[in-house]
């Protein structure tokens, strides 16, 4: 029985299929074409008059039977619009052959989505010899595939339509339109089954020719289901299972395994090759549809003899009737596409900042900056305020000497060399913090993820120490200001003073460094709030945000008593002293207890003031530098959040949000649980 070619339906629709007719009608004369015959050519005639007379000869024969594979309430349309908006969304992140499959199999799910649905394209492929081309004629019932003992026998692709309208299939395949047949039309007639298949006989994949071999991967890349055809010599071959079968086991449910000539097997060898077939599936990954349940499709034949066949044309039959080949291949294709980018999406376990890590990277950004150190400089300087207001003048008088005698020029050069090693220890120390953090941050997360984290995070670094000292300088000029127009209640030491420890950190050197060794504004880490909060420093008063003037601590409401009283012992020392030195002159008269004991009053006095005074400032200079301390910290977290914590938390976020949508597209979790 010979087929008929598809002339004047699928392969005539387009000018470009006018063009390969009218070559082949000229080609005609030289007794190239099938029907160069008397019968031939009446069968077609009868044919065609046929056609005709059914028919209007201006009737599309293509157009009332395509209609578009769309997929209204289908699980894939979720899948695919999740994939495509992963692909969207990774593309500043991962590379391009990365993305390349996901790529591929939304660009081929959109082609063959705008395609007939009413079509099942299904390959049939297998090794050399393996009587693919015998099987395919016996499916079509007519010599359609040129077999033989010669190898290759076949060198392209051809395709066989059981129904019109699959034209722009076969355009998508590469199938030119000389290689596109039909079968009979009493075939067609009685297949009512298989109306809607379109077969398409592969060359062999193993075949010495490479072109060959490369047609064969592109056509099964855009087909909607194959039929791998192995033979008893050959079916545990190592290039179909491991090129083809195991990258493939996703697709099980489009694949059909059939075991061909089976009656070159005698008794019951079949039975065991077809058990180890399936062993072999199995070790592929492939599943194996037994007893109603989905996968694979594997039956013994002899496409010679016609055994088993029927029972193959059967199950092409309800195959193609469902009309759901194609939702299922590129549902296979997702899967596939989304398990190669597995890798770079899936996390081992739960990424992200916790509130330890913050804490942290806060405290690590205060150590640099040196909150403690200024904290403990403000308290220093607020009990040292203390002193001067409610200590004795014999007193500060004695301590101003030896303040003046201990400066030396070897203390000044000392405290001028000390910034750059400073700058270079603080500076060191943000970026410690810095990669800490970036570490914690990428704990589990795939390579090109953690690759953007920890670039978000050097990026943001970059200008941190500057930033920081900025913050504070502007923090001093504030606090200066407001430090002069207020005074503290009660002791308490946040009304407006903390700011003034704060203040004095950038610029005039924050607590712990030399009055006025940053004042050029630099910006450089040393000279500013990072270098002189360092460890070892020797602490000396803030100065000032303005004219250089010093920057004083608010004062509690008892200073003034306290300053009274210790004027009062002073007084009394005074008066019993002239008391004396008038008696000794002889302009008094002598007398020396009640003198005395003024004098005695005014010098136990006056030290128990200043002791009362210093007791009672421990409390709110405690609390003052406490509050120096917490306002720089908050300054530098703040400044620390916004460089560096907030571009990581975007990152971070980022995959969260393409994490989600790979779930979307795998419906599993990514987070190996």
């Amino acid at each position: 029985m010979t087929a008929v070619t598809d002339q004047g339906r699928d392969r005539g629709q387009g000018p470009e299929h006018e063009g390969v007719d009218g070559a082949e009608g000229a080609e005609g004369a030289e007794g190239r074409r099938w029907d160069d015959g008397l019968i031939a050519r009446r069968a077609a005639d009868a044919l065609e008059e046929g056609v005709a007379g059914e028919r209007p000869p201006d009737d599309d024969d293509v157009r009332p039977q395509v209609e578009a594979y769309g997929l209204p309430g289908s699980p894939l349309r979720p899948r695919l619009d999740a994939l495509r908006e992963l692909v969207g969304l990774s593309r500043a992140r991962l590379d391009g052959d990365t993305l390349a499959e996901a790529g591929r199999v939304l660009d081929e799910a959109s082609a063959r989505q705008r395609l007939s649905s009413r079509h099942t394209v299904v390959a049939i492929a297998g090794a050399t010899g393996s009587g693919k081309s015998t099987l395919f004629n016996a499916l079509a019932c007519s010599q359609i595939s040129e077999t033989g003992l010669r190898r290759p026998t076949t060198s392209a692709p051809i395709a066989c339509s059981w129904t019109d309208g699959a034209a722009g299939l076969l355009d998508r395949l590469a199938i030119p339109g000389r290689l596109r047949r039909r079968p009979v039309q009493g075939v067609m007639d009685t297949d009512e089954a298989l109306q809607g298949l379109v077969l398409v006989d592969l060359p062999d994949h193993d075949s010495a020719a490479t072109g060959h071999r490369d047609q064969v991967d592109r056509v099964l890349a855009l087909v909607d289901a194959v039929i791998w055809v192995v033979d008893p010599e050959k079916y545990a071959d190592a290039a179909l299972h491991e090129r083809y079968l195991r990258p493939l086991a996703g697709h099980a449910e489009v694949t059909f395994v059939v075991l061909n000539q089976i009656d070159r097997l005698p008794g019951e060898a079949a039975d065991l090759v077809l058990d180890d077939l399936r062993r072999l599936l199995d070790e592929d990954g492939m599943a194996v549809g037994e007893h109603g349940e989905p996968g694979a499709t594997v039956m013994p034949l002899s496409a010679l003899t016609g055994e088993g066949v029927g029972d193959l044309r059967e199950l092409l039959g309800r195959f193609v009737q469902d009309r759901t080949a194609a939702a299922a291949r590129l549902s296979a294709d997702v899967a596939a596409a989304a398990a190669r980018l597995r890798p770079v999406y899936v996390a081992e376990g739960r990424p992200g900042l916790g509130e330890r890590t913050r804490e942290e990277f806060a405290d690590r950004l205060a150590e640099a900056v040196g909150a403690a150190a200024a904290g403990q400089a403000a308290e220093r300087e607020w009990r040292r305020n203390a002193g001067r207001a409610c200590g004795t003048p014999w007193l500060r008088l004695w301590r101003w000497y030896e303040s003046t005698r201990q400066l030396g020029g070897l203390d000044l050069m000392a405290q001028a060399l000390a910034p750059p090693e400073e700058e270079l220890t603080a500076r060191q120390r943000v970026e410690q913090a810095v990669r800490t953090l970036a570490d914690d941050a990428v704990v589990g997360l795939p390579a090109p993820w953690a690759q953007a984290v920890r670039e978000a995070a050097v990026s943001g670094a970059k200008g941190l120490p500057e930033a920081l000292d900025e913050l504070a300088r502007n923090a001093q000029a504030g606090a200066g200001t407001s430090s002069r127009g207020r005074a503290g209640g009660g002791g308490h030491a946040g009304a407006a003073g903390p700011g003034a420890a704060v203040s004095g950190a950038p610029g005039s050197g924050m607590p712990g460094g030399p009055a006025g060794s940053g004042a050029s504004g630099s910006g450089s880490l040393g000279s500013g709030a990072l270098g002189s909060g360092s460890p070892g420093r020797s602490v000396a008063p803030a100065a000032g945000a303005l004219g250089g003037r010093p920057v004083r601590p608010p004062r509690p409401a008892w200073w003034p008593a306290a300053v009274l009283a210790q004027v009062s012992m002073t007084l009394l020392q005074i008066f019993g002293g002239l008391w004396l030195l008038g008696q000794i002159v002889g302009v008094l008269e002598p007398g020396l207890v009640a003198p005395a004991l003024l004098m005695l009053a005014g010098v136990v006095g006056g030290p128990l003031v200043e002791w009362s005074c210093a007791a009672a400032a421990r409390g709110p200079a405690r609390r003052y530098g406490q509050e120096a301390e917490r306002r720089l910290r908050e300054a530098a977290s703040g400044c620390g959040r916004a460089r560096v914590l907030d571009p990581v938390a975007a990152e971070l976020a980022r995959y969260r949000e393409v994490r989600e949508r790979y779930v979307a597209v795998t419906e599993f979790s990514t987070t190996g649980r």
